[in-house]
């Protein structure tokens, strides 16, 4: 399995991390401690160091409950300084978190060969936009809208509706020009799903996975392990971990979280032990 990102493909042949770099005063995760450039891209050279394949920067929260929407200036003059700065000096790819096809172009211009889009590119211009820039996709399912997503969100079979949404959302973006080879797809946990749509949905990932494409998961420090755990958002890294390999099992291709290293470490327990390889 591979993912064609920018210029280049991403083997996706053993599960890849994707790090979590959210550049917003009021992300839900991390409290806005990387709003500040200078902070965001150590962040990001951390993360590089502890094997991310892919930084996913992010310049408006998607949160439930979430502000209102911020401008699209407002959203680029967060991102593109952090995006310029990972990919000049990191030679890693980066992953634009928008829905705004004005940011999606300064981003790409800025760098980013990735477009991870929450709303599934459903947003005015945003599928047009990312077929003219011919860079790789992340299709998101959500039920609802990121400030309304969690009022009662109900589904009849939660797996089956998401893969069905997901795989119409991959058919509008072949017709409009994008390349299978480019598209990837995130069930989307937590958006507009109660905790136990969020269980279900995991313990039937592999309903996702028939789609045949690149399959990316975020669980990290996400409300539901918080509620399986009792524990707060900042101390959720073993759950997290349990999910993520839980997800890789089940055939996740890209892990999200905002836990590089350690999410790295443990999915080499776990591919090893899937694959039955003996490590000396």
């Amino acid at each position: 399995m591979q993912l064609r990102i920018g210029s280049a493909s991403l083997d996706l042949s053993r599960p890849v991390v994707m790090g979590i770099l959210n550049v917003t005063p009021d992300s839900f995760s991390d409290g806005g401690r990387y709003a500040d450039p200078d902070a965001a891209i150590r962040q990001a050279e951390r993360m590089a160091r502890e094997g991310a394949a892919i930084i996913d920067v992010g310049g408006e929260s998607t949160r439930p409950g979430a502000a209102a929407a911020v401008s699209e200036q407002t959203e680029i003059d967060r991102v593109v300084p952090v995006i310029e700065a990972i990919a000049g000096r990191l030679g890693i790819a980066v992953s634009v978190d928008t829905s705004k096809p004005a940011v999606m172009r300064a981003a790409v211009a800025a760098g980013a060969t990735m477009l991870n889009d929450v709303y599934a590119l459903r947003g005015d211009g945003a599928l047009e936009e990312a077929a003219r820039l011919e860079v790789a996709v992340c299709l998101m399912h959500m039920l609802g809208e990121p400030r309304t997503m969690q009022e009662n969100p109900r589904y009849t079979d939660v797996a089956g509706e998401v893969a069905a949404f997901l795989s119409e959302r991959v058919l509008a973006c072949v017709d409009a020009g994008i390349a299978r080879e480019r598209i990837a797809v995130d069930p989307g946990f937590g958006f507009g799903k109660t905790d136990a749509h969020n269980i279900e949905l995991l313990a039937n990932l592999s309903r996702i996975r028939g789609l045949g494409l690149p399959l990316l998961v975020g669980l990290s420090r996400k409300t539901t392990l918080g509620k399986l755990t009792g524990r707060s958002v900042d101390d959720r890294l073993p759950a997290g971990i349990a999910a993520a390999v839980l997800a890789v099992e089940r055939g996740a291709h890209i892990v999200r979280t905002h836990e590089v290293g350690a999410t790295v470490d443990a999915l080499k327990v776990a591919i090893a032990v899937m694959r039955t390889e003996v490590i000396l």
